[in-house]
């Protein structure tokens, strides 16, 4: 089977099936190297809902992905097979069934010793796939762009909502908190008790005003390498101020342009990635599709650190 993506060359990119990168759709078990899935789900979201929709709609923008890599210097077409295997069938009425589903899903396709880029859905549904990786992979270092901690309490008497999936992914040993490094949090939060969390399991937490402030030269240089064990990213595109991503469930001003996290992204060092993600995309809040051209942007720094790793 053929995995190169069609080309804008032969068929114009606002032509043909919509398909992530315009590549063929292949079941789980044909013989590529990286999957990527859609997982429509946004019943953990805690204000604006619509996420549930950005598989399809980061899939029809993705018609603009293209495979070289300037910083680089590679075309991760040429070395990485890559798939659409269409999405998770998620339950939209009900969490702890879709997270029972994301999760199965994900050890079916990790039997096949694949690496995978995931589009949800809300940051509830990373919980899920980390469960999954964990079990293949041990625990994992994480890389995670976020505006919030994600590691806060119950909600409405709910343990699972999409400020949580860090919290259960420490508590569930499915990370090494040592080895978790959050990128773009800032804003104002329910109680100092907050950072508590993080204080107490090491998590290495930075902020917009490290960048800032800072400068964004000295933030790369002072990067962590992630040369040992399997390492996950997982970037929920409101990292980005909502000027560049006002499509999104629960915008925070103050945040990263799309320039700083494409030099963020480009900089790290990772020798095994074995999976990521882009959360929190909300098409109808988007202006122009710009949150979505974002998430399409995420996911081909992904692959290119997948092709050199």
């Amino acid at each position: 089977m053929d995995f190169t993506p069609l080309s804008g060359r032969d068929m114009p990119r606002f032509a043909g099936l919509k398909t992530f990168f315009r590549l063929p759709v292949a079941p789980i078990e044909a013989a590529f190297d990286v999957a990527l899935v859609g997982v429509p789900f946004d019943g953990g979201a805690s204000y604006r809902p619509g996420s549930r929709f950005a598989p399809a709609r980061v899939r029809e923008v993705s018609s603009l992905g293209r495979g070289y890599h300037w910083s680089r210097a590679l075309n991760w077409v040429d070395r990485l097979k890559a798939a659409d295997v269409g999405d998770v069938a998620t339950v939209p009425v009900s969490g702890p069934e879709t997270y029972a589903r994301i999760e199965a899903w994900f050890d079916a396709l990790l039997v096949h010793d694949k690496r995978f880029i995931a589009v949800g859905g809300d940051h509830s549904t990373t919980l899920p796939i980390l469960r999954a990786a964990a079990k293949k992979h041990g625990r994992l270092n994480v890389v995670h762009f976020d505006a919030h901690l994600d590691t806060y309490p119950a909600a409405w008497g709910q343990e699972f909502h999409h400020g949580a999936f860090m919290r259960h992914a420490v508590e569930e040993g499915l990370v090494e908190p040592t080895r978790v490094l959050q990128i773009g949090i800032r804003g104002p939060l329910a109680g100092g008790e907050d950072l508590e969390f993080t204080r107490r399991h090491g998590i290495r937490v930075t902020t917009v005003d490290d960048i800032r402030i800072g400068g964004l030269e000295a933030f790369i240089a002072g990067l962590p390498v992630f040369d040992q064990g399997p390492t996950y990213i997982t970037f929920d595109i409101d990292c980005l101020d909502p000027a560049f991503a006002p499509g999104t469930g629960t915008p925070v001003p103050g945040g990263l342009t799309t320039y700083e996290t494409q030099r963020i992204l480009r900089a790290l060092k990772v020798s095994n990635l074995v999976g990521g993600d882009v959360m929190e995309v909300s098409p109808p809040y988007d202006v122009s599709d710009i949150t979505s051209l974002a998430a399409v942007d995420v996911m081909f720094e992904m692959l290119a650190l997948m092709a050199e790793g």
